[in-house]
């Protein structure tokens, strides 16, 4: 495999988030809908409807091309591609393959790296189909979904780099609010295009089409196998076919669909039912300055407080993040531990997106970091409060007096605290540890402090009782 170059460019299908349809004033959101209930004869292209262009898709596919570093295009216009398939009623599909309304632009990986975007076009969705067997079954529910296509330059050579630009693109829609971003249910689907070339060739080699992947890990799996199966093919003096593939998760392999259409296939020409799309300057600019922080801007401001790999898992869930950055303009110092929390406790539930979804607030947030760095709460009891904030009955009495109604607030006063030494030291069965730790033995500190945490009910501060007992048995 070493003596060919993988080449890969990837096609993204962000639907976007608006209430009704691209061209019409259908319901866009249809997860829970009964099939073919969300469809009007607009969609369906019947004599005399005539589209109408949604405002909204418009104003959200300006913030997807700012998320990329984009151009905004101020003039763009939409054409018919047209093809016959049973999921596209009308016989053409709605898009903008001449002048497109986001130009060039890049998406930086975390690694640093930057894939150039070509361009990103808005256009509506085809149907779906549901295969049983001998007969399939159509819903046209997702017809004229607002989508935006995003193509990429082909500047991807590995599968993880694949992965990679997925996931992080997916961040950006996300974090720009023009997605739900829901893999599962198909909001954003990746089409990836992979050829092989010999190390040093001057062209491409023959692409392949690997269409629809929904996850990250089949896109990654899918540039794998396609990898392998290409250089199997070239070391056998074999030609690549170019064409469209399916993949299967289950078998970890593609299939073939069909042969690859190129441009002049679909027959494009101008929508004539659709006026040339013209955005002022100040209109772009207004709706670009409403771009929130993106993953970009939570890295340059967590870098160097938060673990890499702790931030990278936290900027998969943009609320939450949000949040931190609520928190950090609280008190300084706070970010880091609160962020282990997340990412430790609040993360490894099963609820964890129904947590995500009601967040505590960044007062109390900061008023949990703040009795951790005072040692009033132990790294254990830290979290059993943390927990509680996520139960809105709980929450309404404020972190402090959770704390002081669970009884986890640490006793850091000394004089206290040496009182509770005292008695401790004072047990016979505690004398036998006193020796051993004066003759050398460190461990038996261990014991003393447990003694001593269980005198006090748990409530002492144990690096301050270790400190004691170390003063007292010197």
């Amino acid at each position: 495999m070493g003596k060919y170059i993988a080449t890969i460019g990837i096609e993204c299908h962000v639907q976007l988030c608006t209430k009704t349809k691209l061209f019409s004033e259908v319901d866009n959101d249809a997860r829970s809908k009964e099939p073919n209930s969300c469809v009007s004869p607009v969609d369906y292209a019947l004599p005399g409807m005539l589209p109408r262009l949604n405002g909204e898709a418009v104003r959200l596919a300006i913030l997807a091309g700012r998320a990329m570093n984009c151009e905004i295009n101020a003039c763009s216009r939409f054409d018919r591609k047209h093809y016959f398939y049973p999921d596209s009623p009308k016989g053409y599909q709605i898009t903008q393959f001449y002048h497109q309304i986001i130009g060039a632009g890049y998406v930086e990986l975390p690694s640093g790296t930057r894939i150039r975007i070509e361009h990103a076009h808005l256009e509506g969705d085809a149907g779906k189909l549901t295969h049983f067997g001998a007969y399939s079954l159509v819903d046209l529910n997702r017809v004229d979904t607002p989508l935006i296509e995003i193509v990429s330059m082909p500047d991807i050579h590995s599968a993880k780099e694949a992965h990679d630009y997925c996931k992080e693109l997916w961040r950006l829609m996300c974090y720009a609010g023009v997605t739900y971003g829901d893999l599962y249910n198909g909001n954003m689907r990746f089409d990836v295009n992979t050829s092989l070339a010999p190390e040093g060739a001057s062209e491409l080699g023959t692409r392949t089409e690997v269409k629809n992947l929904n996850s990250f890990r089949s896109v990654e799996r899918a540039v794998e196998y396609e990898i392998k199966r290409q250089t199997k093919v070239l070391e056998a003096g074999e030609k690549v076919i170019q064409q469209t593939l399916g993949w299967s998760d289950a078998t970890g392999k593609t299939t073939p669909q069909r042969s690859k259409e190129v441009a002049a296939d679909y027959r494009y020409m101008p929508e004539p039912d659709l006026p040339p799309l013209n955005l002022s300057s100040e209109y772009i600019e207004a709706e670009s300055a409403k771009l929130p922080l993106m993953p970009k801007d939570y890295r340059e401001k967590f870098g160097e407080i938060i673990a890499g790999d702790t931030l990278e898992i936290l900027l998969d869930y943009p609320s939450l993040m949000e949040k931190l950055a609520e928190v950090a303009l609280l008190g300084h110092g706070v970010a880091p531990l609160l962020a282990n929390l997340f990412a430790s406790v609040l993360l490894a539930e099963e609820k964890s997106a129904e947590y995500l979804n009601d967040l505590p607030s960044a007062e109390d947030l900061a008023a949990l970091a703040e009795m951790n760095e005072k040692k009033e709460l132990s790294s254990t009891a830290t979290k059993e409060v943390f927990l509680r904030l996520f139960d809105p009955q709980m929450r309404e009495r404020g972190t402090k007096q959770i704390a002081k109604e669970l009884g986890l607030i640490q006793e850091n006063d000394l004089g206290a605290l040496e009182v509770i030494v005292d008695a401790v030291l004072a047990k016979p069965e505690t004398a036998k540890a006193q020796e051993d730790f004066r003759a050398g033995s460190e461990k038996v500190l261990g014991f003393l402090v447990g003694q001593v945490m269980k005198e006090s009910r748990g409530k002492a501060n144990p690096s301050a009782v270790q400190e004691i007992l170390r003063k007292k048995l010197s």
